[in-house]
């Protein structure tokens, strides 16, 4: 390698390109092949190399390999360029590598002077950006690791992108979405992006605490305040004072304690249990559910009034089954998560392990994603991740003449319920805008909605 030339990094995942890549770059004065890889195996567990110019050769088996570590070396090396050679790669593939971090593309046949104009223009920017570019200052963390949201589709991003302009902000904010799909996580991430990072998080979940406590554990009790009452205790809001205070399930909240609740939000002032003063607080209060609060407005069961005063800003989180395209990475990172807890080797995910986790349904979501990778790194033999290693749970039925059939029938039903009142909520209840928008006609979205069993009228504002 001469020395006035720049040293690239390439991992060929393809083999059937190697041998025109390595003519391309081996007559080059300006840029030279410095270190080469033809698998993922030496980058597991270790950083990856320094480099002035990243190259990654992938074809559509090894893609979403490939987009973990690009993401990962735009993580660790953020001012390196990374150019992607890759055949057969179907939009959304080509979508999700450039969403992973990678700055340019290039098909596959390709001519070596053109390989060569790629790397270059790709050196020239980087080259063009500034020594020491200013950076905001860090966010303030907690001790030990923060989980962060982790996702590159659609449906999620749009939700995560508004973290940060909730943050800062002291509305209220309800986080909906169903069990393990993030909703805890997205709320820390508020709480850490905000001006009272500095201050505690107190994270409770409102369906653990009996309904004739739920008051003594929000607002404490003074001494005396009943039997057995032998000392004061402060409760989760003064615990959070200056900090956030996270309800989790805030719909198994009795109605007594929702307009207690509502009315400290309302004025920041709450009375302890046994008390005759009332105490002012400084806390800002995050809400979350699994369930549809406003179908349980219309019954009775939560009050308009606090959904209204929770409800100034919202998320609503995505299950995992509905961004299937997220499932490697987060494998990849949960992977590589846990071995760096239990000191282990990292193992590789074989495609076809990579391939089975996409095709789960993930009722639990992405709590159940990692529960199911924390047992495989655990009870494997190291090396690579197949299978059958992960143990998947599988349906359980009685009748295997009749498996595919009902599997299939529960699965459409699920799909059509999830997918109307989703399209309900997004249109506020209007039915004519509602068929519009599924490409289906006003009488076959009504027969859908009246099997179902849904109430349109509940989604208008």
């Amino acid at each position: 390698m001469s020395p006035l030339s720049v040293a690239v990094t390439a991992l060929c995942m393809d083999s059937a390109a190697l041998p025109a890549l390595r003519a391309a770059l081996a007559d080059c004065r300006d840029l030279a092949l410095a270190d080469l890889c033809q698998s993922l195996s030496p980058y597991h567990g270790r950083a990856l190399p320094e480099a002035a110019l990243a190259l990654v050769v992938t074809g559509a088996a090894a893609l979403p390999a490939a987009s973990a570590l690009i993401a990962r070396w735009r993580s660790e090396q953020p001012a390196t360029p990374v150019l992607v050679v890759a055949d057969d790669l179907p939009g959304e593939g080509l979508l999700g590598l450039l969403a992973s971090g990678a700055s340019d593309f290039l098909g596959v046949p390709f001519r070596a002077d053109e390989l060569l104009a790629r790397l270059r223009r790709a050196l020239s920017t980087r080259a063009a950006m500034p020594a020491n570019p200013p950076q905001a200052a860090p966010l303030p963390r907690p001790a030990g690791n923060l989980p962060e949201p982790i996702g590159q589709s659609p449906a999620f991003r749009s939700q995560i992108a508004r973290l940060g302009r909730i943050a800062q902000s002291e509305a209220g904010v309800l986080i909906l979405g169903e069990t393990g799909s993030g909703k805890e996580v997205c709320a820390r991430t508020i709480h850490y992006s905000s001006q009272r990072a500095g201050g505690p998080w107190v994270a409770v979940n409102c369906g653990a605490i009996p309904q004739e406590l739920v008051e003594d554990e929000l607002f404490g009790h003074v001494k005396g305040a009943y039997t057995h009452a032998h000392a004061a205790r402060p409760g989760l809001v003064r615990e959070a004072e200056g900090g956030t205070l996270f309800l989790d399930e805030i719909d198994s909240l009795p109605l007594g304690a929702q307009a207690k609740l509502l009315r400290f939000l309302e004025d920041k002032q709450y009375r302890q249990v046994g008390a005759n003063t009332m105490h002012k607080a400084n806390v800002r209060v995050l809400a979350a559910s699994n369930r549809c609060l406003k179908l349980l407005v219309a019954t009775g069961a939560f009050r308009q009034d606090l959904f209204f005063r929770l409800n100034v800003l919202s998320l609503t989180l995505p299950a995992l089954r509905e961004r299937a395209e997220d499932i490697p990475l987060l494998a990849v990172h949960f992977v590589a998560q846990l071995c760096g807890d239990q000191g282990l080797p990292v193992p590789q995910l074989h495609p076809d392990a990579l391939a089975a986790l996409r095709e789960h349904d993930w009722p639990g979501n992405v709590r159940e994603l990692k529960h199911v990778l924390e047992r495989a790194v655990l009870m494997s033999n190291g090396g690579m991740l197949l299978p059958a290693d992960l143990d998947l749970p599988q349906p359980l039925v009685t009748d295997e003449a009749e498996s595919f059939n009902l599997a299939k029938a529960r699965a459409v039903e699920r799909f059509e319920r999830s997918y109307i009142e989703r399209l309900l909520q997004t249109c506020e209840g209007n039915i004519t805008q509602a068929a519009r928008l599924a490409q289906k006609n006003r009488r076959a979205l009504f027969e859908l909605i009246r099997k179902h069993h849904i109430d349109a009228s509940l989604y208008r504002g």
